[in-house]
């Protein structure tokens, strides 16, 4: 089987026997020996809460209540909960509705949509794409030792589309079921239950290849802009599957290791995670979402749609009362969108050995923004191991088994931290917490799940891997910000520097060079005259795919460091990350860049972050060589002229060389789009070549150009 394209770059990419592991990350899906010359080792790595809980329950009640809703294939859990005895402790509670009399709604028996077959329900494509949900409210319970799950969740909803709705429409993984759906009529409102009707619909958003789409009838339209609240409870287990990679040709060893999402026991013991792992939409869809079906191997609609989920609702609020059963030692924490929250073991036999007394350990996750991810939960079963430089030894918390390979990650964060101090400021905002597991890596802000056991090494042979990838996951304990072209750029940006510092300007530029490869791929096409700026895509501020927020972002920092100067550029990033009031405002960077280097760069702010012009398409139009007279001691040189025509919409600042086989001279210079700008240089000395752009700025074609000088005759 091949693959016809990169899903990126729409690139071909044919299957090759005995290439790299068949893996995902945004824009490839393929078994390519190509893979390890991708742009950016980050993009192929990745592809994503404290307290004591203040939910109380009755420990018997939880545990019953399980099989119940097991048993249940048709009912949906309308009535309410008995009250607890007095003096009980509540752990979980399921109530879809609180009003006892709302007759109870059977759904539909669940049926089966492929792609291609005739919807009997008519579902629309706009229909699965008009609810945002603004806020998440979950009550989970989760028994790993069966891969159970068992939820209530209170959503807030919105119409962001152009027409009411009469009905609404949400997803869960193909393995769980939708048990029972009430409505409010408004915030304060006694929920009502509601008519709903479940089936399968095959997707690759869930690791199953399919989810269980719930259809909702609603007693009378929602407005355009409206919002309602709902409750729905749902269950099932969440096992291993590879089903949706197998299905396109994944060899099945190597797609478990790319989707390894499930509910499983945590291993104190173990040397990698071996409990609970679920990294939310495009991988295990454990919390209820909207969307329409979305294939791998689709061009890049599936990167695409996981993006704009994302961006979409990163505003959304979740809170989340979480609730596992256990057996033996309990587990020890649970990360909830990179957050950690300490879990609180209430035993169920105080009398039972140690090995296998049951109990049940919970957390409570305080409401907070989503931010631009998809919500990811991990349970950990042993406590972090603190690693770090000797003045910072607290920097990098481990979650694993192997002892040998804390001193290469604390050799390579000696290595690293004088760099991101001298950018960033002295002190990091928190720890990275780094979780050892056997799959394919995952990242989301300061928290990076990967293997380990790659660098059990002396912590004087570190590879210069590590230190490239804990360079992009340092950065992100330093800075945070909510723009992600800022939050996910940086990271990038600053691999870039380390490669500089570490093996040359050269190896830099050439780094940048595979970063650029795809943005010119993915940026508007402009060469048809027809084609006006108007029509481009989404800004920086506003992306939502990878090739943006990373790839065009990096390069977006890069000039700007070349433009303002290191000091100027580490100094704007200080002020920025001490004061928060500038993230809140979309142009609070420029203004302070602009405020330290008293220069006006909204030409490149808007050019290149605010709206999206595509890339210049430079030329050197002319190259001028005048000789100069002596004066005085001063050997005679040349004053060469060079004009440069961009074709491009977007407005670039370039550096113009003009060298000979022992020396050199640099100039900037900003050239207008749909215009020409031209410099004068003066070179002591014979001057042999001009060159235009180094590959600072990434442009439509090659980022280099280059004309020998003719001298003129004497």
């Amino acid at each position: 089987m091949k693959f016809p394209h990169c899903l990126k770059c729409r690139h071909p990419r044919p299957l090759q026997p005995g290439g790299a592991p068949f893996r995902i990350a945004e824009g490839w899906v393929a078994v390519d020996p190509l893979w390890e010359k991708m742009p950016s080792s980050r993009a192929k790595r990745v592809a994503c809460s404290r307290g004591i809980p203040a939910f109380v329950f009755l420990l018997a009640f939880a545990l019953s209540l399980l099989p119940a809703v097991a048993q249940s294939t048709s009912q949906p859990d309308s009535q309410t909960s008995p009250a607890p005895p007095p003096g009980s402790t509540v752990i979980f509670s399921r109530d879809a509705t609180a009003n006892p009399d709302s007759p109870p709604q059977s759904p539909a028996p669940a049926a089966s949509l492929a792609p291609g077959d005739t919807d009997p329900l008519h579902v629309t494509a706009a229909e699965r794409t008009a609810l945002t949900i603004t806020a998440y409210d979950l009550d989970l319970h989760l028994t790993p030792a069966s891969a159970g799950l068992s939820a209530r969740a209170a959503l807030t909803v919105r119409n962001d589309g152009a027409a009411p709705l009469s009905r609404v429409i949400l997803q869960l993984s193909s393995t769980l079921r939708w048990d029972a759906i009430s409505l409010r009529a408004s915030p304060n409102a006694p929920p009502a239950s509601a008519h709903f009707t479940s089936r399968l619909v095959d997707t690759d958003a869930d690791h199953t290849g399919s989810m269980s789409e719930a259809v909702i009838s609603l007693p009378q339209p929602l407005a355009p802009g409206a919002s309602l609240s709902l409750i729905a409870l749902y269950s099932g287990a969440i096992q291993p599957s590879a089903d949706r990679l197998v299905r396109i040709g994944a060899p099945g060893t190597q797609a478990v290791a790319q989707d390894w999402d499930a509910i499983a026991p945590a291993d104190p013991d173990a040397d990698t995670l071996t409990g609970t792992a679920l990294r939310g939409f495009g991988n295990v869809l454990w919390y209820p979402v909207d969307t329409p079906p979305v294939f791998l191997g689709d061009g890049a609609k599936f990167f695409d749609l996981v993006g704009r989920t994302k961006l979409r609702e990163s505003a959304a609020t979740l809170r989340l009362r979480l609730a596992i059963e256990y057996s033996g030692e309990p587990p020890d924490a649970a990360y909830l969108c990179g957050r950690r929250g300490q879990l609180t073991a209430i035993s169920d036999n105080a009398d039972a050995p140690a090995t296998d007394a049951p109990g049940i350990a919970t957390v409570t996750f305080d409401t907070q923004p989503i931010g631009f991810r998809t919500p990811s939960l991990f349970i950990t079963a042993a406590a972090a191991r603190l690693t770090g430089p000797p003045d910072n030894s607290d920097l990098i918390a481990v979650i694993s088994g192997r002892d040998s390979v804390l001193p290469a990650y604390a050799s390579a964060a000696a290595d690293i931290v004088p760099m991101l101090t001298g950018w960033f400021g002295p002190q990091p905002d928190g720890s990275l917490t780094i979780l050892d597991h056997p799959g394919d890596p995952f990242e989301d802000d300061a928290l990076l799940v990967e293997s380990m056991s790659a660098q059990s090494m002396s912590p004087s042979t570190a590879p210069d891997s590590l230190n490239l990838a804990l360079v992009h996951s340092l950065t992100h304990a330093w800075m945070h910000s909510s723009h992600q072209w800022i939050d996910e750029g940086l990271p990038e940006f600053m691999s870039l520097l380390w490669t500089e510092r570490s093996k040359g300007r050269a190896a830099a530029l050439a780094q940048l060079a595979t970063l650029d490869q795809p943005l010119a791929l993915a940026e508007p096409d402009f060469s048809n005259p027809a084609h006006e700026p108007s029509l481009a895509g989404a800004s920086l501020a506003d992306a939502s795919g990878e090739v943006f927020y990373r790839n065009k972002a990096a390069a977006v920092w890069w000039m700007l460091r070349a433009i303002a100067g290191d000091d100027a550029l580490k100094q704007a990033l200080q002020t920025y990350r001490k004061d928060s009031r500038i993230d809140r405002d979309p142009h609070g960077f420029e203004q302070i860049l602009e405020s330290v280097t008293h220069k006006d760069l909204a030409w490149f702010f808007r050019d290149w972050v605010y709206n999206d012009r595509g890339l210049p398409d430079l030329r050197i139009a002319s190259v001028t060589p005048s000789q100069l007279q002596p004066n005085g001691a001063a050997a005679a040189g040349w004053l060469v002229a060079v004009e440069v025509h961009n074709d491009g919409f977007a407005e670039a600042e370039v550096p113009v060389i003009v060298r000979s086989a022992d020396a050199k001279e640099t100039r900037q210079l900003r050239v207008p789009a749909r215009s020409s700008a031209s410099v004068r240089i003066v070179f002591a000395g014979r001057p042999g070549q001009v060159q235009v752009n180094d590959g600072t700025v990434p442009e439509t074609e090659s980022s280099t150009h280059t004309r020998d000088i003719v001298l003129p005759a004497h």
